[in-house]
């Protein structure tokens, strides 16, 4: 599966290249963090997909979005990714769930390197 990138602008280039699954928060019943990269201009990314299955039936919600970050926590991600043995269960008691898998007081997960004030992009097929 391929999305448009949003530096280089190019259709179908931007790909998923690692990605972890992460226990529902306060919520979403599923979360993925994702490293996208672009196969034109090498632009790299972290995306998050979030999906709800609450409320009434036939009322799932999703949201895929990506957000820069610099290349040192970019690569800091990928190992961490790389360090677990079972990157789709999002059970796994492992040192990378443990350190990614962060809650704030709200019951919300909290997203490596996001903060409020950054360029965040829709993640488009």
């Amino acid at each position: 599966m391929a999305f448009h990138c949003p530096d280089c602008k190019n259709l179908k280039t931007l790909q998923i290249i690692n990605r972890i699954e992460l226990p529902p928060d306060a919520r979403s019943d599923e979360i993925s963090l994702q490293i996208v990269k672009c196969n034109s201009c090498k632009f790299e990314a972290v995306a998050i997909y979030e999906e709800s299955h609450r409320g009434a039936l036939d009322s799932d919600v999703f949201d895929h979005y990506g957000y820069a970050l610099d290349q040192k926590e970019i690569k800091e991600l990928k190992t961490l990714i790389r360090q677990c043995p079972e990157p789709k269960n999002l059970r796994c008691s492992c040192d990378t769930h443990t350190t990614l898998k962060r809650n704030d007081s709200f019951g919300r997960w909290v997203k490596p390197g996001f903060s409020k004030e950054q360029r965040t992009f829709r993640m488009v097929l």
